[in-house]
């Protein structure tokens, strides 16, 4: 089976290292401002030449409370009236971008991120999906995978109708966690009843998919509350979870100075944590499909992954790699072809520099040779497991073992430890080594010793 794991305590402990989550490559910590908005039309021009499909991710950071974990773009406030000056802007940038693009480049895939998106109204939800209509080819059918992010806190069964209404078919819901104490040390107060209840909404009104998130090791977390939270998801039956490993990084993070350091969970805890989830999930039918994330076996992701199809960009693990990303609103990335950019992170400078009817690109990166032939070295071992040596010779023309040769010793320790199995022809990840495929890429990542580490989470 693919989702076949064996846990292997000595092994992760050695192999357990910060790193990249590798939803690029190269990632995001090699942006640079040398890349602006004529990188972009020319990006734009390309993919219209192309006729490729498209995936629209639209950045809402509005929300009007703080989780201390929190590491994403947010405008903490109260004031709704806040989000009017800031459609404006965003309205201005899906105009600007939409008018380089073909018209009949269809969306296959829509996602609304945030932030919480439905800190917005329902008037406001409207104006933002009809001019979205209008500027790009968006499905009617059904047929797209069109995603919002959900806080139950913030839902209810009218917003969900309204969401079906205007084409989303896919949810993702933030749970966390269920313990009253850790929702407290976390300010997430989240009822069970509520997040049931916006569930049982989704399921009503059909909506295709349904996603949770849960994080291990907050504070006041120990192995058997986390494992009665990850019981009672089971029994929401959610079609996908993502179980993410928390990283304290007070330092980078604002809100996570809140948080007590003397109540996060031991490392020795969180291993036990992620153990007890992945033994319960497996269980419970659940197929592993790499990284933090899970999945029912019907679901779209582990099919893919079956059929050596998934992929991996900045949504995570899709079914839609093949479609340019544009990334819409404040500190959003797109990747068009070989370009990475992204808007900048500063919701004053995004709004003041759309205003002059100038795009926000504040910085990002045009990929080269080596690092196109790597990124499709990570995508294959990430995604799948696997890696066959003639697919990528034949694809960028090389002679693999002659390319990666001053990587080959690490690559044997790595099969002497039992994380890969290495041949002539191949490289795959042993179920040992599934939980720490992060570690396996990073031998092939170019940059990754310039960098400080203590950017990235560890790997478990």
């Amino acid at each position: 089976m693919l989702d076949a794991i064996r846990w292997d305590t000595d092994l992760i402990r050695r192999y357990d290292l910060a790193g990249p989550r590798y939803t690029s490559y190269p990632t995001a910590v090699q942006f640079n401002s040398q890349v602006g908005t004529f990188d972009l039309f020319h990006a734009l021009r390309d993919s219209r030449k192309a006729q490729r499909p498209l995936s629209l991710y639209v950045h809402v950071p509005f929300c009007a409370n703080i989780c201390y974990y929190c590491a994403c773009n947010k405008v903490i406030t109260k004031d709704r009236g806040r989000a009017q000056p800031y459609l404006q802007r965003l309205e201005q940038e899906i105009q600007l971008i939409a008018c380089h693009l073909d018209p009949t480049q269809k969306v296959e895939q829509l996602h609304f991120g945030g932030g919480t998106p439905t800190f917005l109204s329902h008037d406001e939800l409207r104006q933002l999906m009809a001019h979205l209509r209008k500027h790009f080819n968006l499905l009617d059918d059904d047929s797209g995978d069109y995603g919002i992010e959900i806080d139950p806190r913030e839902a209810d069964w009218s917003t969900m109708g309204l969401l079906r209404e205007l084409g989303f078919n896919r949810v993702s819901i933030g749970l966390q966690d269920l313990d009253p104490a850790v929702q407290r040390a976390v300010n997430r107060l989240q009822s069970l009843e509520e997040t049931r209840a916006v569930i049982d909404a989704a399921r009503t009104l059909q909506f295709r998919s349904i996603n949770i998130d849960l994080i291990y090791g907050l504070p006041r977390q120990t192995p058997e509350n986390f494992a009665r939270t990850v019981e009672e998801v089971i029994n929401l039956q959610p079609d996908r979870l993502s179980v993410f490993n928390y990283a304290h990084l007070p330092e980078r993070f604002m809100p996570q100075r809140r948080i007590n350091s003397n109540e996060l969970p031991t490392p020795a805890q969180k291993l036990e944590m992620l153990q007890r989830t992945i033994e319960q999930l497996l269980s419970a039918g659940y197929r592993y499909i790499g990284m933090d994330h899970f999945a029912l076996p019907d679901d779209e992701l582990a099919i893919a992954q079956e059929e050596s199809t998934l992929q991996r960009n900045f949504q995570g693990y899709t079914t839609h790699g093949h479609c340019d990303l544009i990334g819409l609103g404040v500190s959003a990335i797109s990747q068009i072809g070989d370009l990475y950019c992204q808007n900048s992170s500063d919701l004053n400078h995004y709004q003041n520099t759309l205003a002059s009817l100038q795009l926000a690109t504040s910085r990002g990166l045009l990929c080269n040779a080596d690092d196109r032939l790597r990124r499709a070295v990570i995508q294959q071992l990430i995604c799948n497991f696997t890696l066959e040596f003639s697919d990528i010779e034949q694809a960028f023309n090389i002679d693999f073992q002659g390319y990666f040769g001053e990587l080959w010793p690490q690559l044997q320790g790595m099969a002497k430890d039992g994380l890969i199995e290495l041949d002539r022809d191949r490289i795959t990840i042993l179920p040992a080594g599934r939980l720490l495929v992060r570690s396996v890429c990073m031998v092939f990542d170019a940059y990754l010793e310039q960098h400080n580490r203590q950017r990235f989470s560890r790997v478990i």
